[in-house]
């Protein structure tokens, strides 16, 4: 791109730019110039980690439909990512597949990213992946490597927590890195489909699956947002508004959960001609 060898015509190629004497009482003082900006941002989006599907999830490309409990979920997302990074905790976004945790989770990052902040996306299986291959003396990358950002970077999404197979390895490792952000005071984003049941013979609950100590720790630093609605990934291709008021219609009372048996009862109902399109850029929601 040519556009990259180019002087910019404020600065000169400075990165900063003087701002008029007359609005400063005759002293004369420098900004950062709008170059500089625009490359500092699109350091920080390259830097995210967001997943190619999810780069273009924002507040406005996510198919909002009436149903209460979805509108007091993104407005509680809307919410705190306009006070970002004044907001008073982090979110943990709780329900099943399909209903835009991950969608959203990433249209906050992106919001804050946007306004200069530095942020970072794990699904968290890949981060353990991730860490795992550090000991493999091949790769010669050290543990804290992957660790330090993640521990210091402002705000931290991390995707489908509970997911992994637990393990006493496992959640030492979470445990580590949410007890340091948690002493840090840094903002936590998380997602999850196990339901928050403090009820410790639950073996699905979400304090089962990730333990007691990152339990508490999420509880404290986040406000927990529980919502289930109509499954996106359910939907023809075509699907509308329409379609997804009908599909919470048959699914509401299971929180958006289809036993298998009835998906393609569910697919066949949704199966109208002419409805207007999702129009996700950011492809279908994320679980």
């Amino acid at each position: 791109d040519r556009t990259l060898f180019m002087s910019c015509p404020i600065c000169d190629d400075t990165r900063w730019r003087p701002i008029d004497s007359h609005a400063t009482g005759g002293v004369r003082r420098v900004v950062r110039c709008e170059c500089w900006q625009g490359e500092h941002t699109r350091r920080l989006f390259d830097e995210a980690r967001i997943p190619a599907r999810y780069r273009r999830c924002d507040f406005e490309n996510f198919q909002v439909y009436p149903n209460e409990k979805l509108s007091n979920a993104v407005s509680a997302v809307r919410r705190f990512a306009d006070a970002f990074p004044n907001s008073p905790k982090g979110l943990c976004l709780i329900g099943p597949h399909g209903i835009g945790k991950t969608h959203l989770a990433v249209a906050a990052l992106r919001a804050a990213l946007g306004r200069g902040c530095e942020g970072i996306f794990y699904e968290v299986s890949d981060l353990l992946r991730l860490i795992r291959s550090t000991y493999n003396p091949v790769t010669k990358t050290a543990e804290m490597d992957i660790l330090q950002p993640l521990v210091s970077v402002q705000l931290l999404v991390l995707d489908d927590v509970g997911k992994e197979k637990t393990s006493e390895w496992v959640e030492e490792t979470m445990t580590f890195i949410v007890n340091s952000r948690y002493n840090n005071r840094l903002t936590t984003i998380f997602t999850s489909n196990y339901e928050d049941n403090p009820d410790i013979e639950a073996l699905d609950s979400l304090r089962v699956r990730v333990g007691s100590r990152m339990y508490s720790r999420m509880h404290e630093m986040c406000d927990f947002v529980d919502y289930g609605v109509a499954d996106y990934r359910l939907l023809p291709p075509n699907g509308g508004v329409d379609d997804l008021i009908a599909l919470w219609k048959v699914t509401g009372e299971q929180r958006g959960r289809l036993p298998s048996r009835s998906k393609g009862q569910v697919r066949a109902q949704l199966k109208h001609p002419g409805r207007a399109e999702l129009g996700w850029s950011g492809g279908k929601a994320g679980s």
